[in-house]
């Protein structure tokens, strides 16, 4: 029988982890960490590096234990940005939030509130940005929209270049059109 306290192992293959042990499948799942595919259950890279870094989770790969700093190297190599990924995630459940892979702009996580994981949808959809990095306003404002247009809350997580994690609440502005000034 597995112990609560030993950590749970799994398998680097094609830059996710597959668990396999029921007891873990289930205890992760609960939590909000993984989900249930074709390959079996699957972490994805940061919530691998977030359970390795909390000494919860033992990746294996081709038959060797990797160690923190490897996971990081070979998921970097999938995913340039899955360093800025990893620090969002770590700083969503650090306090206390279940975070979930978004909808594809880039760095981003359905987050549900405290409590919400499974009751609930997800209220807000974070997004990261990286400090210092260039984004156009096109962009950035076709992105708000599409987020408010799904009913979530836009947050920009801002992650400076020492890694810390500074969060915007974003809120679409409409300008009424410039009416003509009275004729005297």
């Amino acid at each position: 029988m597995e112990s609560e306290n030993a950590p749970m192992s799994g398998t680097l293959a094609g830059g996710r982890v597959r668990i396999d042990s029921p007891y873990s499948i289930r205890t992760l799942s609960q939590d909000g960490y993984g989900d249930c595919e074709k390959g079996g259950y699957l972490l994805e890279p940061y919530e691998a590096l977030y359970l390795m870094s909390t000494d919860r989770l033992s990746v294996v790969a081709d038959g060797a234990a990797v160690e923190f700093d490897g996971m990081l190297e070979a998921c970097q190599e999938e995913d340039p940005d899955i360093l800025s990924k990893y620090l969002v995630y770590r700083d969503l459940r650090s306090r206390g939030y279940v975070a979930k892979d978004g909808f594809g702009f880039g760095t981003d996580f359905r987050v549900y509130d405290r409590g919400d994981f499974g009751q609930r949808g997800a209220k807000l959809l974070v997004f990261g940005l990286n400090e210092g990095r260039r984004e156009r306003a096109k962009d950035f404002c076709g992105m708000v929209d599409e987020i408010a247009g799904m009913g979530k809350e836009p947050v920009v997580a801002v992650i400076e270049s020492r890694g810390e994690i500074i969060y915007y609440r974003i809120n679409r502005i409409k300008f009424s059109p410039n009416a003509a000034p009275p004729q005297a």
